[in-house]
């Protein structure tokens, strides 16, 4: 079975916009997660700037390859993520797929 983090994200891919019970059935899928109106967010803590820094650079690589780019609002020992997607005035599979891999990249981190 292939993960939420393993489907396709890329450029052309179209971004419809989703139902209340799609969403509802994706947000299972990224517990960690939260819809805020229109957003998908989750915020993640970190020792120290570095490593905040580290997990931003890594989020930029996940928005390069699926070309989708979330809002970052970056502090000292936090970062928060902030998915939607304009092209549907909403969320999109697209903005769970990236959350997906966003959380493969630091697992443990609450």
């Amino acid at each position: 079975m292939v993960t939420l983090a393993q489907e396709p994200c890329g450029r052309g891919q179209l971004a419809a916009a989703l139902s209340e019970t799609e969403i509802g059935a994706l947000l299972d899928q990224v517990p960690a997660w939260r819809r805020e109106g229109g957003r998908l967010v989750r915020d993640f803590a970190f020792a120290d700037y570095h490593h905040t820094m580290a997990f931003v650079n890594a989020v930029a690589g996940v928005a390069h390859g699926c070309d989708h780019h979330p809002v970052l609002v970056v502090r000292y020992g936090s970062c928060r993520v902030e998915y939607t997607t304009h092209d549907c005035a909403g969320l999109s599979r697209k903005d769970f797929i990236c959350a997906a891999r966003v959380d493969e990249l630091h697992p443990g981190c609450e």
